[in-house]
């Protein structure tokens, strides 16, 4: 089942976010639970779930971006696209991806902008057959 996550998917959320660059599993202090309850609140801030069997196996964030330039549509980001291990190559990221793109559409977004720190070919072609390209733009991340 695909869907947008509710308050009750913090652990399971994080035991698959884990899986993501080693990320540990936070602490749910004061800092973390106010940052959770702010990404629940904010209507333009989506974590979609893929569920089975009462577990989230995958996820991608979808966040919309006001913009004053392109008619003043806005546009859409994709963040921490991640699946579980055992759970690969079923079409379930992509199920995740279509729904982002559905909320996007709703929006009236004029674009979808992912970026991927993997060079990996596999997931770069796993992109592409998603609908994203790699020629339009060029990305630079300066990290602080």
């Amino acid at each position: 089942m695909i869907r947008e996550i509710t308050d009750r998917d913090f652990n399971e959320l994080f035991k698959l976010y884990m899986q993501l660059h080693d990320n540990p599993f936070p602490e749910k202090d004061e800092r973390v639970m106010a940052i959770w309850q702010s990404i629940l609140q904010d209507k333009n801030h989506h974590i979609i779930v893929c569920e089975e069997e009462g577990h989230i196996v995958s996820s991608c964030v979808c966040v919309i971006i006001p913009n004053l330039t392109r008619g003043q549509r806005p546009y859409a980001f994709i963040e921490n696209v991640i699946t579980d291990k055992a759970h690969r190559k079923q079409g379930l990221a992509t199920a995740c991806l279509d729904h982002a793109r559905e909320i996007a559409k709703k929006e009236n977004c004029y674009k979808m902008m992912l970026l991927t720190g993997s060079k990996e070919k596999s997931t770069l072609d796993f992109y592409e057959r998603a609908g994203y390209n790699k020629n339009d733009k060029t990305a630079f991340i300066m990290w602080l």
